[in-house]
């Protein structure tokens, strides 16, 4: 017997669709479920084998039951699997229902009066699945109004202010945790032992040469002061260390050669936590006096 979809499409689009979900819903990371978890495998393997076995059953089944069919039976299939789709009798019983069209030999019966020019109009009725839609949009505007209009529900403008409010709040806690994405406006000053240990050696290793070991200043200005040329505090510090000092006389940017935004925030506090060191022979200050707004007034904070 003819049929609509053939039997391996059929089991190759179960069997698909099933280990789709099974990857969609199953946690295994960068690799297939069914190769992280083998009982994943043994699952669609048996699922693979009882689709086959079903169709093979159901061939069988149709191929005995069509034995038992008369001549006549088996003369009116045959004349059945010969029709088009649009030909079929289910199909066309689908599509009265949908429709409810008048036959054409019929549609005397639906003449109406009006006449222009010899073109006369029928009086069908609206199919039943435009109705129901009509319906449905009726339905849908109601629960629409009395949602957003009476209730006060938030609309599409209010729920992305919402969304986007949420976002930043997101971002900023992300970022807090990301440390490589850290900048100026985001970095905060480290005073445990082992970060400023960790800022000294950096320091030592690629500061030195022109502020000595001890920050005093040799070709770069003295540390220890309260003078800056470029503003004191972890974010003036942070930025200058990772952008560079004054075009053409100025630090290079260690941004750009092999500092990471959190090595250059633990080098920038342990420079902020020599001020006052007084180190021996240290270079004339340079810059002037900076001083956080933010402090207590009265002093003076690098």
């Amino acid at each position: 017997m003819k049929k609509l979809i053939p039997p391996y499409i059929r089991v190759l689009f179960i069997f698909f669709s099933v280990m789709g979900l099974m990857e969609y819903f199953i946690d295994s990371g960068n690799r297939p479920a069914f190769v992280k978890y083998p009982m994943v495998a043994v699952f669609l393997f048996v699922l693979l084998f009882l689709l086959i076995a079903i169709e093979v059953t159901l061939k069988a089944v149709n191929t005995i039951t069509y034995t038992l069919l008369s001549d006549e039976e088996k003369a009116k299939l045959a004349h059945e699997d010969t029709l088009s789709l649009k030909e079929k009798s289910w199909y066309k019983n689908l599509m009265q229902r949908l429709t409810r069209t008048v036959p054409i030999e019929d549609e005397k019966q639906l003449l109406m009066d009006h006449d222009y020019d010899g073109i006369k109009e029928l009086d069908n009725n609206l199919p039943p699945w435009w109705v129901y839609l009509f319906y449905a949009c009726i339905i849908f505007a109601v629960i629409y109004l009395v949602r957003y209009e009476i209730m006060g529900a938030p609309d599409q403008e209010a729920e992305l202010k919402s969304e986007m409010a949420q976002a930043k709040i997101e971002v900023a806690e992300y970022m807090k945790t990301a440390p490589d994405l850290m900048d100026e406006k985001t970095v905060t000053l480290l005073t445990d032992k082992a970060d400023l240990d960790k800022g000294k050696t950096i320091f030592e290793t690629n500061c030195a040469a022109c502020h000595r070991a001890d920050a005093g200043g040799q070709i770069g200005p003295n540390l220890t002061d309260d003078h800056w040329i470029l503003g004191g505090g972890i974010k003036n510090i942070f930025h200058t260390i990772t952008n560079g000092g004054r075009d053409g006389k100025g630090m290079i940017a260690w941004s750009k050669n092999g500092l990471k935004p959190k090595e250059i925030q633990a080098v920038a506090s342990y420079v902020i936590s020599l001020r006052g060191s007084n180190p021996k022979d240290p270079k004339a200050p340079d810059g002037e006096i900076w001083v956080d707004e933010n402090a207590p007034a009265g002093t003076a904070t690098k």
